[in-house]
């Protein structure tokens, strides 16, 4: 399952494109985590995950946008669902839940996701599924909370090499720049500390995420690509001063913004 550098950088593109159109409706919405991890979800559908056979964990539940947008873009979902993301009684909410389609869980609480991602890597051990690959997108700041390091130590001493965290680096939380919360650094020897295979890339070049992939993929340890990012990537209208946890984004904005990204793929 690969495809070119090019055909990768589309793809993340077309992600950022629908995610547009997702939060211009409402003028607002978690844009910026589609904007920073268009490429890792591009380097994953593209290069290392199957939709039909491993299991996808999408940790913090705000990043359920750029999920959806990846799964029109395999035929998971079909086009027209995403104009009601973030509707009344839709089944695509803006904040993913248990019921959240394209993936197989959505977590409520931020660092839920690692958890619940050892979970299916031992379940399917334990019922002799061989081959199955577990991806868990989780953030940065979900590395304050204790329960990600709880579940890091389990996984290697389990030896869970099922197991790859595509972690989106973007120094962004609700509170402000992750890095002036709490310092997490260095964030890929922490990793590799507790007994896991770490790389830490550009989260924006397809090329490096999709090696990182393909080493996880080969590493008898669970695994961690630590995808520095930012939550304005790819679209250079936004205004410098844009919120990147929660882009407002005004009619005239979304046009710009649409435009820019059409151009670029045509």
């Amino acid at each position: 399952m690969t495809t070119s550098e090019e055909g990768m950088r589309r793809f993340a593109d077309r992600l950022r494109l629908r995610a547009v159109r997702m939060v211009a409706p409402q003028g607002f919405g978690y844009l910026g985590q589609a904007l920073s991890s268009a490429e890792t979800f591009a380097a994953l559908y593209t290069c290392a995950y199957r939709p039909d056979h491993d299991r996808l964990v999408v940790s913090p539940g705000h990043y359920i946008i750029a999920a959806y947008a990846a799964a029109v873009e395999v035929g998971q979902l079909p086009e027209e669902v995403l104009a009601t993301y973030g509707q009344d009684d839709s089944d695509l909410e803006a904040i993913g839940t248990e019921t959240s389609p394209g993936v197989d869980l959505t977590c409520g609480s931020l660092s839920q996701g690692l958890s619940a991602g050892l979970g299916f890597a031992l379940a399917d051990r334990i019922k002799g599924e061989a081959g199955r690959r577990v991806f868990v997108i989780a953030s940065d700041g979900e590395l304050e909370e204790g329960q990600t390091w709880e579940a890091a130590m389990f996984a290697a001493h389990h030896g869970l090499g099922a197991v790859t965290v595509l972690l989106d680096a973007n120094d962004s939380q609700v509170d402000g720049p992750v890095s002036q919360i709490t310092t997490l650094e260095p964030i890929a020897a922490k990793w590799e500390a507790f007994g896991w295979h770490a790389a830490d890339v550009d989260g924006h070049d397809v090329a490096r995420l999709a090696h990182a992939l393909g080493e996880a993929a080969l590493d008898p340890r669970p695994s961690i690509v630590v995808a520095r990012t930012s939550t304005r990537h790819g679209l250079a209208c936004l205004p410098e001063d844009a919120d990147g946890h929660f882009i407002k984004l005004p009619p005239e904005l979304a046009d710009a913004a649409v435009r820019e990204l059409e151009s670029r793929l045509a």
